[in-house]
């Protein structure tokens, strides 16, 4: 009588599956890295962008009534690090060094000029003008002129960004170098400029319609 063989299944324990996928990950991430290295393998397998974008709708328009009357350009560079307790900067970590280049406007809001800040004498030669003072507008950080110097990161956080929709998120310095070109713009003259800038105008267009004296003041 003949005995069956039986055959016998070996399943992959648990810890060993997931030692498996850490190591197929490290292989797919270093194998990234060469690729980028080696030259036309990164060709080969490059990708293509399609911008398949839908077209922009008009949501609302607003009248402006302030005259942009100087406007600054700066740049600043950005050293960021994020650190984690208890664990080395090579294990969990980043730095990034960022050089963020913007522009802040100095404008006089002409719309808050009222009846009673205009004075005009009979024959229409004099005019004395109270305007508010010169205000910053926003920082506008101008992303062909900004740029990611170096990235360190740490072992978790170069492991996260495979998995995350948006790696290497630029965000935070992003975020940064505003503050750091708004607090710049508040110390520098740009208001100083504007509210010299306005004048010149003003006293420029009012004599051209046969005003002879043109008085500019700024108050609150």
């Amino acid at each position: 009588m003949t005995t069956p063989i039986r055959r016998v299944s070996k399943r992959m324990p648990g810890w060993a599956k997931a030692v498996s996928a850490v190591v197929l990950v490290l292989v797919v991430f270093f194998a990234g890295i060469r690729l980028s290295v080696l030259p036309g393998l990164k060709d080969l397998f490059g990708t293509e962008t399609h911008d398949r974008s839908g077209p922009a709708l008009l949501e609302s328009i607003q009248d402006i009534s302030r005259y942009d009357a100087a406007s600054g350009n700066f740049q600043v560079v950005v050293d960021l690090e994020k650190d984690a307790k208890f664990l080395p900067d090579a294990i969990r970590g980043t730095r990034t060094l960022y050089v963020g280049a913007g522009t802040v406007d100095a404008y006089v809001d002409l719309g808050k000029v009222g009846k009673n800040d205009v004075t005009v004498n009979d024959d229409r030669t004099s005019a004395i003008l109270r305007l508010p003072h010169a205000q910053l507008g926003k920082a506008a950080l101008d992303a062909d002129r900004s740029y990611a110097v170096s990235k360190q990161r740490g072992f978790l956080d170069r492991l996260g960004d495979l998995f995350s929709d948006n790696p290497n998120s630029e965000q935070a310095v992003q975020k940064l170098a505003v503050r750091h070109i708004t607090d710049a713009a508040k110390e520098s003259e740009l208001t100083t400029r504007a509210e010299t800038n306005t004048t010149n105008m003003l006293e420029g267009l009012l004599g051209s319609l046969g005003f002879k004296k043109v008085e500019v003041s700024y108050g609150t």
